[in-house]
């Protein structure tokens, strides 16, 4: 299966898992206020997907600090923050 494919396949996983999330009609909607941002479980996940989606190595890690998912001098992930 290709990256893409992968990618999308686990969005349509999370839109089936959770059907009353922010989502409409697939684009995210803007946050209103909310303190939570995203669950460990939630990172995890994303973390799994860009691995299988990834290049190699140096794509995967590339990928992960662009989008927030490295954990940081304190052990969080900037997108957890």
């Amino acid at each position: 299966m290709s990256g893409h494919a992968e990618v999308r396949h686990f969005l349509l996983q999370q839109e089936s898992i959770d059907p009353g999330s922010s989502f409409t009609g697939g684009v995210p909607t803007q946050r209103t206020g909310e303190t939570a941002r995203v669950t460990e479980e939630q990172v995890r996940r994303a973390q799994l997907a860009v691995a299988r989606g990834a290049l190699g190595v140096e794509d995967c890690r590339e990928l992960l600090e662009m989008l927030g998912l490295v954990p940081g001098d304190d052990g969080v992930p900037p997108v957890r923050r």
